[in-house]
């Protein structure tokens, strides 16, 4: 694998992010949306009102991407939240790790002061590199989606 290269989304970037979230939504455990996701999905989850959205790539290929936003709103807003997607033949090779170490230092620059997960579903493999990475587990959904448990994680960034 080349080089990862790390960068704020350009609008050139947007249909290969939307034919990756598709393909990640398709494939289940990893966002609470029912196949197949459609373009408003899209925009709605992974571009509008966001405070950043990157997309790493390795030479020319789409290798992942995440956003920025706040967690909540108003006197909350100090604590942001994100959503990570690798292509799936990448996964495995680092390029998650990157994303997440990627994103708490841009939380940090745009002012957040921590990182929350909201519903991590209990099968997600990204499990094992939040903890990792010393997100704590502070709380536990049940039968968050379609009867699957979900946890939530948060740190300080």
């Amino acid at each position: 694998m080349s080089t990862l290269d790390i960068r704020a989304a350009e609008p050139a970037d947007r249909a290969e992010l939307l034919a990756l979230y598709v393909r990640v939504v398709e494939d289940g455990g990893a966002f609470p949306v029912s196949p197949p996701a459609a373009d408003e999905d899209f925009e709605r989850a992974w571009m509008r009102g966001k405070t950043a959205v990157l997309v790493a790539h390795t030479g020319e290929r789409l290798a992942g991407s995440y956003y920025l936003t706040p967690n909540y709103p108003g006197r909350a807003a100090h604590i942001a939240n994100a959503g990570y997607m690798v292509q799936p033949d990448l996964r495995g090779r680092g390029i998650g790790r990157a994303l997440v170490e990627h994103s708490i230092e841009e939380a940090a620059r745009h002012g957040f002061d921590a990182l929350m997960f909201n519903l991590v579903f209990e099968s997600n493999p990204a499990r094992r590199l939040y903890e990792r990475l010393g997100f704590e587990a502070v709380g536990r959904v049940p039968a968050a989606v379609d009867g699957e448990d979900a946890v939530v994680y948060w740190r300080a960034v």
